[in-house]
């Protein structure tokens, strides 16, 4: 996967309905959240987020990749998220594994609030 494909998917993630979560979000993924129960893993992860606002104006800056192996991606960047009056500020982490061709999980993210 590209950068620009990348950064296309982890947006898609913020601006998304439960059911992408449930297509993308990998059954074995581990999640550190800056709220509780801030350490969720498999389905508790697809519900810990499953809650959160379809953000309508997402902006990532501090972007990285890196690519620790084939079929494995790590991005990390500072995110704001805006939706009508509400704001939110973080620091992420996300591990992408490929389960297939052009078939990629999310199987690790992690948010620090900013």
């Amino acid at each position: 996967m590209d950068d620009e494909r990348i950064w296309s998917f982890e947006e898609s993630l913020w601006k998304t309905s439960e059911e992408r979560y449930h297509e993308k979000v990998d059954p074995e993924c581990v999640m550190a959240l800056s709220h509780a129960p801030n350490l969720v893993r498999g389905e508790a992860a697809i519900d810990a987020v499953s809650g959160t606002p379809d953000w309508d104006d997402v902006a990532f800056s501090d972007r990285v990749v890196s690519r620790p192996q084939e079929g494995l991606i790590v991005a990390g960047y500072r995110v704001e998220a805006r939706k009508g009056d509400t704001r939110f500020a973080a620091a992420c982490t996300s591990v992408y594994r490929r389960k297939g061709h052009e078939d990629w999980t999310v199987v690790q993210h992690a948010q620090v609030a900013i």
